[in-house]
């Protein structure tokens, strides 16, 4: 999305229109959700894209007409209608609302990109009522905002909204009321902290950053946390693990992860206590069951209750049966995915079994 808003910002700083296409709802299968996006100049200059190909070309020729009159156009894409004969095979519907993006609210259009940019959480609401001006107003969590959707009484039912969306700490795309209105909120990426700088966690930097996390991999040892040996970490931080995690402890929260991988028992139960002091939402630890084993007498020395320990994944990953550091890594993300979603699906994870490791 953020590469969507800065083609559409250049091309309007260097004289061109730009109309904006996203999809606002979906009934059944599509190949893209509500929020996706796409650019596209009267010069037919493209950017994004809300189908993979499928109906872009319907895209294109609303956009004209949307330049041409200065005003929004909704349009409704089923599978029985002709505009679907550049290929869709899904069998959904979309509602797909066409704007002119250069019509938006002064500020609001570079307001949303710095945010974007910068990593923080945001909210974008925009008039989608066909055959009217275009609308925008932008909020944040601090109750800021720029833009207006036309009348003040219909920002300030619709920017109390956003607020809840945002404080709800999820990506969100949905209409909303009154009015025909169109919210979606951007949220920081999940974080996760990889404790011990060996080989398998240069692999789960290389999965966890194909799943969009912020990674920071952290060991005290210089030597070894080094940006040479981790390039795909956002960060690489030689510190020790109850250091980094007093200081970072307030900002993990339930989709964030944090993963020890250590295999020494001077950082590992650190590592794991001071995890436990914050809200992170998945903790796993890598080790044998033996390791396990003396890891789970040593933290309840370390005065870690049954509740804290159920909180731990331990052994680390699904029982997926891999071996080598890319196996593993891809039994740790996708445990964690399990994890958060609630779902875990078929494949127990390792700490639910007594089988070995590996066999």
């Amino acid at each position: 999305m953020s590469d969507v808003f800065d083609h559409a910002a250049a091309w309007l700083a260097e004289g061109h229109q730009v109309a904006l296409g996203r999809i606002v709802a979906v009934d059944g299968s599509a190949p893209r959700g509500a929020g996706a996006a796409m650019a596209v100049t009267e010069g037919h200059e493209v950017a994004g894209s809300i189908s993979g190909g499928c109906v872009e070309s319907a895209l294109v020729e609303s956009a004209d007409g949307v330049l041409a009159s200065g005003l929004v156009s909704t349009a409704r894409y089923t599978p029985d209608d002709d505009r679907w004969s550049v290929g869709l095979t899904c069998g959904g519907t979309l509602d797909v609302v066409v704007e002119p993006i250069g019509d938006w609210p002064e500020g609001v259009l570079d307001a949303l990109r710095a945010d974007l940019a910068g990593g923080r959480s945001v909210a974008l609401a925009t008039a989608t009522t066909s055959g009217h001006a275009a609308g925008a107003l932008l909020a944040r969590p601090d109750g800021s905002t720029v833009g207006t959707l036309g009348s003040q009484a219909l920002d300030e039912d619709v920017s109390g909204q956003l607020a809840v969306l945002l404080a709800d700490g999820h990506e969100t795309a949905t209409r909303v009321g009154p009015g025909d209105v169109f919210v979606q909120t951007w949220v920081p990426p999940d974080r996760l902290v990889v404790f011990g700088a060996v080989d398998f966690t240069a692999a789960l930097v290389q999965v966890a950053k194909v799943l969009g996390f912020h990674v920071t991999v952290c060991d005290a040892r210089a030597v070894f946390a080094t940006g040479e040996r981790f390039p795909e970490a956002d960060e690489v931080v030689v510190d020790r693990p109850e250091r980094l995690l007093a200081e970072i402890g307030g900002r993990l929260g339930p989709r964030d992860a944090v993963c020890v991988l250590t295999h020494d028992v001077k950082f590992d139960v650190p590592a794991i206590v001071g995890a436990l002091a914050t809200d992170v939402g998945y903790l796993g630890a890598m080790g044998s069951r033996k390791t396990h084993a003396d890891r789970l007498a040593r933290l309840r020395e370390a005065g870690v209750d049954d509740e804290g320990l159920a909180r731990l994944h331990s052994p680390i990953g699904l029982d997926l049966g891999g071996r080598t550091p890319g196996e593993t890594a891809v039994s740790i993300v996708a445990e964690i995915v399990a994890s958060r979603s609630g779902t875990p699906g078929p494949t127990p994870s390792l700490r639910d079994t007594s089988l070995p490791i590996h066999r």
